[in-house]
């Protein structure tokens, strides 16, 4: 039987085929409105941010280091400056084995491990493009000997740079301090993009404290880079901003006169021009040449300065701390008029001890025998131990501090360095707290010619002395004297005024100055025989002893200092100011283990009041 054959539906298959096609036209229709809807969205919405992707492909912004601001004294002496160099430079990324290059290189400069150890450290803190020193300050030796082989080192290179250079060395190590590698600590607390390009850092003294204004704002390149962020050439620069120059308050002929003064001695001197608390002279010695921090110091090095016996990194102007001794008298005289326990006319009999009531210890003075009969002058001039105790018992230990108080002493001075120490005013509540111990009569007594428990600073009693010059009228000491940034004008650092010492009678401030005069001038005074005559100028001063054997010995001081070895020699203080009437230098002088104090005041007051020798023979002690 024949098989039957359909007929076809064309119009049904015309149906079909329209709608698989209008399907298939919204399908293309759908895509093409989403790929519009996604380009436009590229295109408009999210331009800036493929733009800045797009342009860091091939541009990168290469940070400048500013150049550091300058250091000066008051007459423009430069004290840090910024002295062109050669480093050794390495480029990470251009150099196929580090290990081997550090090697080879050794056999051409002469690289330490210290150096190759900070290498490593600042390796792991800067980006693989980065220029990165491995030695500063080539010399030319060494230049020449690497730029004859430095086809062999790919990424190594040599880069003129300018490196911190102080050119008087330990002469004023302590105020300036110095820079120093940036290490991790720092590298968390600073401002890494301004620091981006920087090595170095102020590590103490005005180096640390005014870091921000030194240091100046970073600058950039606008770099070409190929398809691997290798660097082709420089687009653009953008100019950072210089660090600021700095003038301090110092005076470094009388720096350098006050150093030879001390004669080699430890010690510490503090000078101050009275009128506006500016510090004209601090001195500390020994100190050390700040020069071997800024290309780093070596470990044995640095041991062997924080193991000396003379302590050179130890700053005994700002942070030494020593019993006031003598020096105290003064202040406490003041106190004793101001609140009518004694008058200018008050004496006692001194028999060379004084005993507490129903206390069976004898506080003994410093001469045998005593000084007979004493009034408040003769009791500052000769400098009787035994007044100033019966003073103390008289006045008891509140009146005592709160003229200590008044003066500044126990606190900062807030003088612009880091890491001052405050000094001690004891009383029965800071030996409780402290010594877990009560407060006995003896410790008042004690304290009455600044031993026991009292502790000062040279800067500090630098400080109180100014202000008895001044009659009162306190300042804050401070080194700044004055600022520069390039292209704007100088600005100039104005006294700071602190609160006044208050007193009732103004007749009593003379008094004690007198008195202190009479340290100097009267033939029995205790400074006399440094003084006596010679000098053109009239100075109010004070003496002060402060024992060292009994607390190391575990002995009574001994009266002939050359039977003791040097280490277990006294202390001495020199406080003094001048001209009385009208105050141009105010001193506070420590000499550690020997009796120089006075002697050097002399030397420094007729040099800087022009009685002998003139200016230019400071400059000759230096050269």
């Amino acid at each position: 039987m024949q098989k039957r054959i359909a007929i076809k539906n064309h119009y049904r298959e015309i149906q079909l085929t329209t709608r698989r096609a209008l399907m298939a036209a919204l399908i293309m229709f759908t895509l093409l409105f989403g790929l519009i809807i996604r380009l436009g969205y590229l295109q408009i919405v999210k331009h800036d941010m493929y733009t800045t992707l797009a342009t860091n492909n091939w541009l990168d912004l290469v940070p400048i280091e500013p150049t550091r601001g300058l250091i000066y004294d008051r007459n423009g002496v430069i004290l840090a400056e910024n002295t062109p160099v050669f480093s050794l430079d390495i480029i990470p990324y251009e150099v196929p084995h580090m290990d081997s290059t550090l090697q080879g290189l050794r056999s051409i400069v002469n690289l330490s491990d210290d150096d190759i150890l900070q290498f490593q450290k600042q390796l792991r803190q800067h980006r693989r493009f980065d220029e990165i020193p491995l030695k500063l300050k080539l010399s030319e030796e060494e230049v020449a000997r690497f730029t004859e082989n430095q086809y062999r080192f790919p990424g190594v290179l040599i880069k003129a740079r300018l490196m911190r250079s102080y050119p008087y060395g330990e002469s004023f190590s302590h105020v300036l301090g110095y820079v120093g590698r940036i290490n991790m600590k720092e590298l968390q607390e600073i401002d890494t993009a301004n620091y981006s390009a920087s090595h170095y850092i102020g590590k103490q003294g005005i180096e640390k404290y005014y870091e921000e204004d030194l240091h100046g704002s970073v600058g950039y390149e606008q770099v070409e880079n190929d398809a691997s962020g290798k660097p082709l050439r420089v687009l653009k620069e953008i100019k950072g901003k210089p660090g600021t120059n700095l003038y301090l308050t110092i005076d470094s002929r009388l720096q350098f006169l006050a150093e030879k003064a001390l004669d080699g001695h430890r010690g510490a001197i503090v000078a101050i021009e009275p009128a506006t608390g500016q510090v004209l002279a601090m001195v500390s010695q020994p100190g050390f040449d700040p020069n071997v921090f800024v290309t780093g110091i070596s470990q044995p090095d640095y041991q062997a300065l924080q193991s000396s016996p003379d302590r050179p990194l130890y700053d005994r102007a700002l942070r030494g701390l020593y019993p006031f001794a003598s020096t105290i008298k003064p202040f406490y005289a003041l106190q004793g008029l101001e609140t009518g326990v004694i008058t200018e006319f008050t004496s006692i009999y001194d028999p060379g001890w004084f005993e507490l009531p129903n206390y069976s210890r004898r506080f003994r003075d410093w001469r045998k025998g005593g000084h007979g009969t004493v009034d408040m002058e003769k009791a500052v001039m000769q400098s009787c131990d035994t007044f100033f105790y019966t003073l103390a018992y008289r006045m008891g230990i509140r009146r005592m501090d709160d003229i200590l108080n008044a003066f500044g002493f126990g606190q900062l001075t807030g003088i612009d360095l880091d890491g001052e120490a405050a000094g001690v005013v004891a009383s029965p509540e800071w030996k409780q707290k402290t010594q877990k111990q009560r407060w006995y009569p003896g410790d008042t007594i004690n304290a009455g010619i600044g031993q026991g428990y009292m502790q000062t600073t040279p800067l500090q009693l630098a400080q109180a002395v100014a202000t008895l010059a001044n009659r009162g009228k306190r300042f804050m000491p401070y080194l700044l004297m004055g600022e520069q940034t390039p292209g704007k004008p100088y600005q100039v650092q104005q006294p700071i005024p602190l609160e006044s010492v208050p007193v009732k009678d103004p007749e009593n401030w003379e008094a004690v100055i007198y008195a202190m005069q009479e340290v100097v001038s009267n033939p029995q005074g205790t400074a006399y025989g440094y003084y006596g005559r010679g000098y053109t100028y009239t100075v109010a001063g004070k003496t002060g002893t402060a024992q060292v054997i009994a607390k190391r010995a575990g002995i009574e001081g001994i009266e002939n200092q050359d039977n003791v070895p040097e280490r277990f020699r006294d202390h001495h203080w020199f406080i003094a100011f001048a001209p009385t009437d009208h105050p141009k230098l105010a001193l506070a002088i420590i000499s550690e283990n020997s009796n120089i104090a006075a002697k050097t005041a002399r030397i420094i007051f007729d040099y800087y009041l022009g009685s002998q020798p003139d200016a230019t023979g400071a400059t000759q002690i230096q050269n």
